[in-house]
């Protein structure tokens, strides 16, 4: 009987009394993929293009890391993309730049759906061998230096002084929203008395209405989350 091959890993199963002689390189190589699953780290540039992380079969390969850091200045929407059929857990981080505050970055399988990731963000992700989940995410801070479109759980530092954007700014909040999706704004200029900020709803209620909700106080400090259609996007917190 041949030898099959893991659904996760892509380890090479050997049966008994085959592969005589070779039974070492190939429990090596193994070793070398359960090493790269349990402490593999990889950087990955996005900065070009979008990226496909294999998964070969009984052989080291890019997608089998368990850290992976994507990294470049962002010119357009990016996507990486896992395999799909295989469970896998693994933390993202985001060190990229975006030239375009509205450039996004996505984590998904080839034919699933994913995670849209905050800007600097760090997350724990999982597969289940359709799509990629979110299990842990330590959020990252975000300047926007022009108007920009939110993901689930931005930090946005937002300056509208004359040092920083200089005029009244809209952020756009994500368009189907899910329960619980949150979004957070710091006026860190101290000047949204003078120059407004703008919510755009993007079909979603704002506190129980249909329209954008502007923030006139300055020093304001508050997290928008996502609770039901009806009421759309409340206060969580409030400063």
């Amino acid at each position: 009987m041949a030898s099959s091959t893991s659904s996760d890993l892509k380890l090479e199963l050997i049966t008994t009394g085959e592969k005589s002689g070779t039974w070492g390189t190939i429990t090596n190589t193994n070793l070398q993929i359960l090493e790269q699953a349990a402490s593999g780290y990889i950087a990955v540039d996005v900065a070009s293009s979008d990226v496909a992380l294999a998964l070969s079969n009984h052989a080291v390969s890019n997608g089998k890391n368990l850290y992976f850091k994507l990294t470049g200045t962002l010119a357009a929407n990016r996507t990486v993309t896992m395999p799909d059929s295989a469970e896998r857990v693994f933390v993202v981080e985001d060190a990229t730049a975006r030239s375009s505050s509205n450039y996004t970055l996505t984590i998904k399988t080839v034919s699933g759906t994913g995670i849209a990731l905050p800007v600097g963000s760090k997350c724990l992700l999982y597969s289940d061998g359709t799509n990629v989940n979110l299990g842990i995410r330590q959020k990252g801070y975000y300047t926007p230096t022009t108007a920009y479109t939110a993901v689930d759980g931005d930090q946005l530092l937002i300056d509208t002084s004359g040092s920083g954007i200089g005029s009244a700014i809209k952020i756009t909040l994500p368009a189907s929203p899910a329960v619980g999706s949150e979004v957070h704004f710091i006026d860190s200029g101290n000047n949204f008395a003078s120059n407004n900020l703008t919510i755009a709803r993007n079909g979603s209620n704002i506190l129980g209405a249909a329209s954008n909700l502007v923030v006139s106080v300055s020093a304001s400090a508050f997290t928008l989350v996502y609770v039901n259609a009806t009421r759309g996007w409340i206060y969580k917190d409030k400063i």
